[in-house]
């Protein structure tokens, strides 16, 4: 039976990176809505397949991070969606944090919930073929954010997760994501994203997690949404290896971006940026995207079972594009 050291390896593998697909039913809905698709456990099941069983993917894929919901779905012929994602050389993985909670007398800060039972949570999603999970935290930047008393608790919250998924025999991906919202400049991100990642690697050690089987799943340093702040690609990937250079140690089996908002094409291309960077770094950096990866495809498919073929060349292509920037061999949108 593989370590969990070996399927972190794996996950991170040269040319691979993590299709995040962990959408909350909610969330999709939403999505599927943006597309004139009404929603719905059979709309979305239907959705995941056209996605999960896209000929070719595995060939840029690592892992895919699943949802409660998807992990115990099948395709129209009754094949667990765990078997189709196994057969195609992916990893499967489930996001196990229950969501976030506004934390009371922080002006909006949040913590994300899911310990309770989530060793018993835990052993049965490995039975059903889960081999990594995902815990994310929410890290706002805004006057007197984030506080120290949000990253203490969601340091200790994403710890003690981390701890109970190895103990299970999975590989953690500890995800504080200091979100974009906001008129910020990147200074504010890089302090937001050292202060809560340094706290945080303390609170790991605390709780004797294994580094070298465990991923970090992080933002780009960016300038917020609102700030209309213009920074090239380049200095994005100087001031991100930065700031994780000062926080992650190096024994951290890898670090897998999230796209945080920024479209497919943006986020491939500072992706690229970071990868091209002469700054060397310890760690493998590659992707972790949710709708940078499957929007381009959501937007072909549309619903309707004439459009699966084409959609799923949509997405296989963005997974070649993502991995060619996960080595920095990416050049823009063509055949390469």
């Amino acid at each position: 039976m593989e370590g969990i050291k070996e399927i972190a390896k794996k996950l991170v593998a040269p040319g691979k990176g993590i299709f995040a697909a962990d959408a909350s039913p909610g969330s999709m809905d939403k999505r599927l809505e943006t597309i004139g698709v009404e929603g719905g456990e059979k709309m979305r099941r239907r959705y995941r397949q056209m996605l999960l069983t896209a000929p070719g993917w595995g060939e840029y894929i690592g892992g895919v991070i699943l949802q409660d919901e998807t992990i115990k779905q099948a395709t129209d012929e009754g094949k667990p969606f765990v078997q189709a994602i196994v057969e195609a050389g992916v990893i499967p993985g489930i996001k196990v944090d229950r969501g976030t909670i506004e934390m009371p007398n922080f002006g909006g800060e949040k913590v994300a919930e899911g310990l309770d039972g989530l060793g018993k949570r835990l052993a049965e999603y490995y039975v059903m073929g889960a081999r990594f999970t995902k815990w994310r935290a929410v890290i706002k930047i805004g006057p007197e954010m984030p506080s120290l008393v949000c990253m203490r608790s969601n340091a200790e919250a994403l710890a003690r997760y981390a701890s109970l998924s190895q103990q299970a025999g999975m590989v953690p991906i500890v995800e504080p994501e200091v979100i974009m919202e906001g008129g910020h400049g990147m200074d504010e991100c890089r302090k937001a994203t050292e202060s809560a990642g340094k706290v945080l690697i303390e609170f790991l050690k605390d709780h004797k997690v294994d580094f070298g089987g465990m991923l970090y799943k992080v933002n780009m340093i960016l300038p917020g949404r609102e700030s209309g702040i213009e920074v090239s690609d380049e200095e994005i990937a100087r001031q991100t290896k930065e700031a994780l250079l000062a926080v992650i140690p190096e024994t951290v089996a890898g670090v897998v971006f999230l796209s945080g908002g920024q479209n497919e094409l943006v986020a491939t291309r500072r992706l690229n940026a970071i990868n091209k960077s002469e700054l060397a770094v310890p760690w493998r950096m590659t992707f972790s995207f949710e709708r940078a990866f499957e929007n381009a495809a959501m937007k072909v498919w549309l619903g309707k079972d004439e459009n699966v073929a084409e959609a799923q060349k949509t997405l296989v292509y963005r997974a070649k594009m993502n991995s060619l920037a996960s080595m920095g061999q990416y050049l823009g949108e063509n055949d390469q």
